[in-house]
């Protein structure tokens, strides 16, 4: 088999794609014909906006959702056996992080497909970048709960454990729930807890600023409905 498989970054948002997204990647799009995605309709349109050449709807695509089997993740790596390469596309970001592709890109390893990661913009390593906080030792723990008792205390214990390990904690909310975990961490954390708001990264409207807690609460930002990552660091 001389298929590969390649990890495909996308834009965050509607940046363009000539700002975040290297040419080579564009130069693998057209010569991929065969994509696992997240979305169809969505996977359609970043590679319009990409420039593929080949006509849409010339190319395969297999879906990934919570409903798919590990047997049909298998099935969807059949076009490698007839050396054609598969590119993998998540809704935005990267792959695999924070987001679908690692099940699949774990069957590659166990079939001997190589996987190629493809440079692009990652929320998380930015968001660390830009933070000032602590870019040595850092977690992401995605989503924090729903239920707010359990949030808040999911809260304290990041908050207590970045300062045990001397480590930033970062995570993420379904932006029409960004406000309210923005208010749970102004009323939960220490006054002097660092906390980093990266908000609409590589956007326009992109908003990146680190304050203690205390410092916060004097203008409080509306985060509503922006893609935001959320970062805290306890001294």
């Amino acid at each position: 088999m001389n298929g590969k498989i390649y990890l495909i970054p996308t834009t965050l948002g509607e940046s363009p794609i000539e700002n975040v997204i290297p040419k080579y990647v564009v130069d693998i799009i057209n010569k991929t014909n065969h994509y696992i995605v997240e979305n169809v309709k969505t996977a359609r349109r970043y590679l319009i906006k990409a420039g593929i050449k080949t006509k849409i709807d010339d190319l395969t695509f297999y879906e990934l959702n919570k409903h798919s089997s590990s047997e049909q993740y298998v099935s969807y790596l059949n076009p490698i056996k007839e050396n054609l390469n598969i590119g993998i596309i998540s809704e935005a970001g990267t792959p695999g992080v924070a987001d679908p592709g690692a099940d699949i890109v774990a069957i590659a390893h166990e079939m001997n497909i190589p996987v190629i990661p493809l440079v692009g913009p990652s929320s998380i390593l930015l968001s660390v970048m830009a933070s000032g906080l602590n870019g040595q030792s850092f977690a992401f723990v995605g989503y924090l709960p729903i239920n707010k008792s359990e949030r808040i205390k999911k809260i304290r214990d990041l908050e207590r454990r970045s300062q045990i390990e001397n480590q930033t904690q970062l995570f993420i909310e379904t932006p029409y729930r960004n406000n309210h975990l923005l208010e749970d961490l102004l009323t939960s954390c220490h006054p002097e807890t660092m906390l980093c708001i990266a908000s609409e990264i590589t956007l326009d409207t992109e908003f990146i600023k680190t304050k203690m807690i205390k410092e916060w609460k004097s203008k409080i930002p509306d985060l509503n409905k922006k893609p935001t990552i959320f970062l805290i660091k306890k001294n």
